[in-house]
């Protein structure tokens, strides 16, 4: 899937079906000249339905589809026959979508699970039948209920990446170049910042026909949580990452400061992020020559105490497997 057919957030408009109108019809046949009421019930209007699809993998379908209008029910008949339906409309969507009410911004429904279905318009109730007015003081009701309205209302879909391992780092950290080698994904790649304007899902191979899914997300800045840079449109993707892989380039002025806005840039957003299990890797390793190598892992043994790290080459394919393994590792434990 190229970079342009990602798509993660749409706006669309969707408008239920109005209910069926009730007869009034009389029962008229022969040698029954009055042989009283029996109109049925209209049907219901269609309803507009969410439904989870696992094979999809982006809102693309929507992006030049954004108004959705079911069905009407149909009118009710003679010898009480209800009226038909009307036409429901299914909009499929990936797994992790987020069903957002637009203008009050209330989530309606987050859809995690394939199959899963959600009526964002309910269709309108079908008006009654003049049947169902017929008592002893009013025998022959000539009249019958209209259809109700259906709902109208705009709603937001805002998909949320569904991977095991996320890729946190800034801009031109190396996290396109790790997953373009640890999987078959051919993100875009360059030496500037930005390079990554979308989100890039990669499945990395493991031991014994095993694998994870990995997801490179557009580089953080500083004051992303405000919505800087690219700001919320990176961090909701890593709210439903498995463990999270703090990728800092060796070449960095300040691994830990580096390090310490990144995590603060996550608080910031949701302090749940922080629950997460961390790795942090310090990519482009081939920079660094044996002694460097050294009074490095001295600094950082201090500045990351207690935290897992591990130094990196994408190019140079370096630690690569003991970086699969301890993420492996990390996954299980989640599990």
């Amino acid at each position: 899937m190229t970079e342009g057919n990602f798509v993660d957030y749409v706006k669309v408009h969707v408008t239920s079906g109005k209910g069926g109108q009730g007869s009034a019809h009389l029962r008229r046949e022969k040698y029954i000249p009055k042989g009283g009421p029996d109109g049925g019930d209209g049907g219901r209007g269609g309803h507009v339905i969410v439904r989870a699809n696992k094979n999809m993998w982006t809102l693309f379908h929507l992006k030049f589809k954004r108004h959705f209008t079911a069905g009407h029910g149909g009118s009710g008949g003679k010898q009480t026959s209800t009226g038909a339906d009307g036409e429901d409309v299914i909009i499929d969507v990936p797994l992790g979508t987020v069903i957002k009410n637009t203008e009050t911004g209330e989530v309606l429904i987050e859809i995690t699970a394939d199959e899963t279905s959600y009526i964002v318009a309910r269709g309108g109730k079908g008006g009654l039948g003049n049947a169902h007015f017929k008592s002893s003081t009013n025998q022959t009701p000539r009249y019958a209920q209209t259809g109700m309205l259906g709902e109208e209302s705009n709603i937001t879909l805002e998909m949320k990446l569904l991977a095991d391992v996320g890729l946190v780092g800034f801009p031109n950290a190396g996290k396109s170049t790790l997953l373009s080698v640890l999987s078959a994904a051919k993100p875009k790649i360059a030496d500037y910042p930005f390079t990554t304007l979308k989100p890039n899902l990669g499945i990395v191979g493991y031991r014994d026909y095993q694998s994870f899914v990995m997801a490179d997300i557009p580089g953080i800045i500083e004051g992303a949580a405000e919505g800087k840079g690219l700001g919320h449109y990176f961090l909701r993707h890593i709210e439903r990452n498995s463990t999270l892989l703090f990728l800092i380039p060796a070449d960095a002025d300040d691994i830990k400061e580096q390090y310490d806005i990144l995590v603060d840039e996550l608080r910031r957003y949701n302090p749940e992020l922080l629950d997460k299990q961390r790795l942090i890797a310090i990519s482009k390793c081939d920079l660094l020559d044996e002694e460097l190598t050294v009074e490095m892992k001295a600094i950082l043994d201090v500045d990351f105490a207690g935290l897992p790290y591990l130094f990196i080459s994408s190019v140079a394919q370096l630690g690569l497997n003991p970086l699969k393994d301890a993420l492996w590792t990390m996954l299980n434990e989640e599990l």
